[in-house]
């Protein structure tokens, strides 16, 4: 494993979340949250935006408050909604697609942890992509675990817990999601 914690991270590998490099990114990523989530006019807030995310596609709306960890890792497309309090660790990069709707609540986590006892006491952690297709809507305080994919077209149920990919076009739900029908 060469390289650096950065780029092990973001390559899927073991990384030391406290290597310097890693705080002073996140320690950036708050204070361009801090004013995103105290400034009242849009204007203002979607100029933070295109500071501390990777993307932000046109007509997109990230409603405060709002939280991720590096901000660089998100790459949201066009006419996409974000609610109130949602949450992306994006140790990992975070896709949202063109005319997604997230409601409030909404939990996006790519960091994860090693399985081993023995690794995690290393405190050693990884990360894995999560990808929410175009045309998604994902129901409020659902969250999406490391690794996931949802398909475009598709509709998470409030409340779910997404443990493994969602095809496109289907209403998924529960804990653990599960596809109930196809649209």
């Amino acid at each position: 494993m060469e390289g650096s914690e950065k780029e092990k991270m973001l390559s899927g590998e073991l990384y030391r979340a406290s290597d310097p490099e890693l705080v002073r990114e996140r320690q950036r990523c708050r204070s361009l949250l801090q004013a995103f989530n105290t400034r009242p006019d849009e204007e203002q807030r979607l100029a933070v935006l295109r500071d501390l995310l990777g993307r932000i596609g046109r007509g997109t709306s990230v409603q405060p408050p709002f939280a991720c960890d590096y901000g660089y890792n998100v790459l949201v497309g066009d006419n996409a909604f974000i609610n109130f309090n949602a949450v992306i660790l994006d140790c990992a990069p975070v896709m949202i697609g063109d005319g997604t709707q997230i409601a409030s609540g909404v939990q996006l986590l790519a960091a994860d942890h090693p399985r081993d006892p023995d690794v995690r006491r290393d405190l050693l952690e990884l990360a894995r992509p999560v990808s929410i297709g175009s045309n998604v809507w994902i129901g409020a305080a659902a969250i999406v675990l490391p690794g996931v994919s949802v398909g475009d077209d598709s509709i998470i149920g409030a409340g779910s817990v997404v443990t493994r990919d969602i095809p496109e076009g289907v209403v998924a739900m529960g804990t653990p999601c599960r596809v109930v029908r196809n649209l």
